[in-house]
């Protein structure tokens, strides 16, 4: 199925979690967050959290600088 990731559109498994797109982008998810049309999804939901078709996922790791 097609989401949009990151405002890029990617192809993802019809079964796809929203933890299985996050380890698309990032190995190490601490700092990272992630929403959903919109609406951030906690961590702790990411693995029961199914995609659908259509999707606009956003993914965001803070970054330190100096």
């Amino acid at each position: 199925m097609k989401i949009q990731l990151n405002g890029n559109t990617h192809d993802v498994d019809a079964n796809a979690t929203l933890e299985q797109v996050v380890a698309l982008i990032t190995a190490d998810t601490a700092g990272t967050a992630a929403a959903v049309n919109e609406e951030v999804v906690p961590k702790a939901n990411w693995a029961q959290y199914s995609l659908r078709e259509g999707d606009a996922v956003e993914i965001l790791t803070a970054v330190q600088g100096g």
